[in-house]
């Protein structure tokens, strides 16, 4: 099949070291395999199996000097995604970078975008306008919710209580029909994550 996954050059590396520090046998195989999450930021496992350790079900592809296994709903999840490995102050592992989602450039309409629009603008906006920070309604997918924070809050360690606890709260007292709020913010690029007043 196509290669669905990138490996980085780094990503590539660990791999292999982590094969070749195997007891000589089987050949072994990456499975990657989705552990939950949001559509937005799915979780992954990545674990080292024997070569033959497959379901009949399962795809194949090179990871680049290596074989990759994904079960056919992970597939769905990983098409487009990125493998790294990081190193952090607090540990060291692989990490997939899904492709970022794709959102329409008009803002979203009907009742339900509507309504949430404006608890945004008459409530969460104006509390949070102080901090530096903004949250825009990006999508509206049947009963799930897609939102963008900015400012003061986009990489913002608080972000996520101020979304949970705050924004969802007020959002699903005025909409019980949401099923689901995501935030599709990428944290990591935000040009004054830590607002000081």
């Amino acid at each position: 099949m196509n290669s669905m996954l990138t490996f980085t050059d780094r990503a590539q590396e660990m791999v292999l070291n982590f094969m070749n520090q195997g007891d000589g046998g089987e050949p072994l195989a990456l499975r990657v395999h989705s552990n939950g999450g949001s559509p937005v930021a799915p979780e992954f496992e990545l674990t080292l199996v024997e070569g033959e350790d497959r379901s009949p079900e399962d795809l194949e592809m090179d990871g680049g000097g290596f074989r990759v296994f994904v079960d056919p709903d992970s597939a769905k999840q990983l098409d487009g995604a990125t493998v790294d490995f990081v190193q952090r102050v607090n540990g060291a592992g692989f990490e997939v970078l899904p492709p970022k989602p794709e959102f329409p450039s008009e803002p979203p309409t009907g009742e339900l975008a509507v309504k949430i629009q404006a608890i945004l603008d008459q409530q969460v906006n104006p509390q949070i306008a102080s901090h530096g920070g903004r949250i825009d309604l990006v999508d509206v997918q049947e009963t799930e919710v897609y939102m963008e924070m900015s400012g003061g809050c986009q990489g913002c360690a608080m972000s996520r209580m101020t979304l949970r606890q705050g924004v969802e709260r007020m959002i699903r007292e005025a909409a019980p029909e949401v099923t689901a709020i995501h935030d599709v913010t990428d944290h990591s690029a935000g040009e004054n994550p830590y607002f000081t007043p």
